[in-house]
């Protein structure tokens, strides 16, 4: 199971310096971290796209990708609990299964952060413009607020907000965790809310039929809802700093994401129930052939005045207008543009946060993590990741980003899964802070999942994965192996070092 070099975990800890973590976190504090960390971007931008494709049966959708969340988060806290460092899944991978994998994960983890970025500020966009058009009675041009792909030439707002994160990060500034917390009480409220009006005036008859696409359809609704659940992974990181891991991790896992789930159940049955979510325009045959975000979807959808809500920019606020509520319709729209952007700054953080550990390690350039004389910020990467974000924003539609991200997830967590089972075996004496249970049932149930989610994807997200793939293959045996530190005998570097790695990454970003 070990391909190419392996860094061990004691040179893995030692180059990151870990420093010793107070034990504070109980199951209540782990159960609302995850709780923030979860609810946000999937919930208020993707109902539309899940219901295009599995209709009210996107209810069976959510529950699915739940549970691949909560067995995948089970495997990945034991690695975070025994590895608590920067890389995540790349260092996990690193340590266990060898240089290779750990390549591949670290590559595919580029798709998580950068395209799901992307895919927060399209969200992000139909949000405020939808706000803009409905308050101040604006009619914003369709090609200046959309992709090609949707039907307009570009979505410049998209652009603008990935533009004023990358300034943000490139110039220190700190998110601190008061504001974190009033916007995670802001995105809770926000759909607190939608459920108590929404939910109250639901007709049964909306229901039916609940899978028009059947199975099929329920399957490509979850693997494009998983988004919603990207997030967890901060519960499973806080392992060192937890109370009692062994109860209380599964405990705060398990619990963040009932709570989640059950809030979508809630939600996807208000906007069902009140205005329905069938699928529309297209006959359930030829609808197969059609991927949301398609020109011919987004003509469909048009053309149905009631339906439209399935392909809604905004879904939540949309449902909200149409069953009476237009000021609380805003509202929501409002709470998704203050909320969302601290989405995008993480994200994006989290991208430059992988690079500088692969720099670290030798297998990417270190102009990649250049400090900012002033700043003390990496300039360099995080204007490369910021203009990547912007055009993924300006030209692609919020469901097709999704799932391309969702293929990078869904392989990093597969990896970690088989790299819990691996060092079970190769170093079993190794002091376990978390202990994932029945791991042999559980990592398997795990790995499954993930592939099943990722067979799901459409057939163009799967194939873009594959041809990203190949791509960082041939980057790795042209570069990358060449000039790797641990096959070049580097296992620790100073100063003086001329081939020293890039200095520690930047703390996280913040408002303070």
């Amino acid at each position: 199971m070990i391909f190419g070099r392996v860094k061990p975990l004691d040179a893995i800890l030692a180059t990151a310096e870990k420093k010793s973590l107070h034990r504070t976190l109980g199951a209540f504090q782990l159960t609302m971290l995850g709780i923030g960390a979860v609810i946000g971007t999937g919930i208020f931008v993707l109902t539309a796209e899940a219901a295009q494709k599995a209709g009210p049966g996107m209810m069976v959708s959510f529950v699915i990708a739940g549970f691949v969340c909560a067995f995948a988060a089970l495997c990945y806290a034991e690695m975070a609990s025994m590895v608590p460092v920067s890389g995540s899944a790349y260092t996990y991978s690193y340590a266990v299964m060898g240089e290779l994998i750990a390549w591949m994960v670290g590559w595919a983890l580029i798709l998580e952060y950068a395209v799901a970025a992307g895919a927060v500020s399209v969200g992000w966009s139909g949000y405020v413009v939808g706000l803009i058009e409905h308050s101040f009675g604006i009619d914003i041009p369709a090609k200046f607020v959309l992709g090609p792909f949707d039907g307009g030439l570009i979505n410049l707002p998209a652009m603008f907000i990935a533009g004023v994160v990358t300034f943000l990060l490139v110039i220190g500034t700190r998110e601190s965790a008061t504001v974190n917390a009033i916007l995670v009480v802001i995105k809770v409220a926000a759909l607190t809310l939608f459920i108590a009006l929404a939910v109250p005036v639901m007709n049964m008859e909306k229901f039916e039929p609940f899978a028009p696409l059947g199975i099929g359809g329920i399957g490509a609704a979850a693997a494009s809802i998983f988004f919603a659940y990207v997030g967890f992974d901060a519960v499973s990181t806080a392992a060192e700093e937890t109370k009692n891991p062994q109860r209380n991790m599964p405990i705060g896992l398990i619990g963040s994401l009932a709570i989640c789930t059950v809030f979508y159940l809630l939600v996807a049955a208000g906007v069902i129930g009140s205005v329905g979510a069938q699928p529309v325009g297209i006959d359930a045959a030829a609808k197969h052939a059609l991927e949301p975000g398609s020109r011919e979807l987004a003509a469909a959808c048009g053309a149905i005045g009631d339906q439209a809500v399935v392909c809604s920019k905004e879904a939540l606020a949309w449902t909200l207008r149409e069953i009476g509520w237009p000021q609380i319709g805003n509202l929501i729209g409002l709470a998704a543009g203050l909320a969302l952007p601290s989405v995008i700054l993480m994200m994006m953080f989290g991208q430059t946060r992988i690079f500088f550990v692969m720099s670290r390690d030798g297998l990417l350039p270190a102009t990649f993590s250049k400090i900012h004389p002033k700043f003390n910020t990496p300039h360099v990467i995080t204007i490369l990741t910021g203009i990547a974000v912007a055009l993924f924003a300006a030209f692609f539609p919020v469901g097709q980003l999704a799932n391309i991200s969702n293929s990078g997830t869904l392989f990093a967590f597969a990896a970690v899964s088989i790299a819990v089972m691996v060092i079970r075996r190769t170093d079993p004496g190794r002091h376990r802070p978390f202990r994932t249970p029945f791991i042999n049932v559980t990592a398997p149930i795990a790995i499954a999942g993930c592939l099943y989610l990722f067979y799901n994807l459409d057939q163009k997200s799967i194939n873009l994965f594959l041809i990203w793939a190949a791509v960082g293959l041939v980057v790795y045996f042209a570069y990358s192996r060449s000039r790797s530190h641990v096959g070049r005998g580097i296992v620790e570097v100073h100063e003086d070092d001329a081939d020293a790695p890039p200095p520690p990454v930047p703390p996280a970003p913040s408002f303070d």
